[in-house]
């Protein structure tokens, strides 16, 4: 039997302790049914076809994957000044940077998480029809919910199809390169065309 894994302490106080940890299921448990509620509220208002279906599709999970991109790239590796800021920093991202292999913080908890999806929803809506915008954050979260197990897996699973052999390997060189590159987790797309894949 293999030896435990010992966490970073981040909090001498239990509870807030206890908060920093996640089980790997509870994303998928609270947003499958808001991702259902999407869909089923854009089915049963707007009736949208399937070729609608597929057209938004793409474009939310185009979104996401740059949204991933930038907030890997520019939040999660914000090079701050002020030390609150870099205490936010290393508990969003810096931690897990020092300790990849903690399962238990690998995917995004359901408070932060609806923080910033929902000031990621009121910039969409800003930009996105109404009769488009349910559809439009169904397909984006499930986009978010492949990211959380694509790089849950990563770390966790010897991944031994080509697709995911390929992924778990570009991931893995984000953390053991030396100088900051491949900030993509679900694709590297961002990466080839802005510059970053190496």
């Amino acid at each position: 039997m293999g030896k435990e894994h010992t966490s970073i302490r981040l909090f001498k106080n239990p509870f807030l302790e206890s908060l920093t940890y996640i089980h790997p299921a509870i994303p998928a448990v609270f947003w499958t049914p808001i991702i259902l509620g999407l869909f089923y509220q854009s089915y049963r208002t707007y009736h949208h076809s399937t070729l609608i279906h597929v057209v938004w599709g793409g474009i939310a999970l185009l979104v996401w994957t740059f949204t991933e991109y930038a907030l890997h790239r520019f939040i999660f590796h914000y090079q701050a000044s002020s030390s609150v800021v870099k205490r936010l920093v290393y508990l969003f991202h810096g931690l897990h940077h020092d300790d990849p292999q903690d399962g238990r913080r690998l995917v995004m908890p359901p408070v932060p998480a609806v923080l910033i999806v929902s000031v990621l929803y009121l910039c969409f809506k800003l930009v996105i029809a109404p009769e488009y915008l349910s559809l439009f954050m169904a397909f984006f979260l499930m986009g978010y919910l492949s990211y959380d197990y694509i790089h849950y897996a990563t770390h966790h699973f010897p991944m031994t199809g080509p697709v995911g052999r390929f992924l778990r390997a570009y991931h893995l060189k984000h953390h053991y390169n030396h100088k900051p590159c491949k900030y993509g987790v679900s694709s590297p797309l961002w990466d080839y065309l802005l510059k970053t894949i190496d």
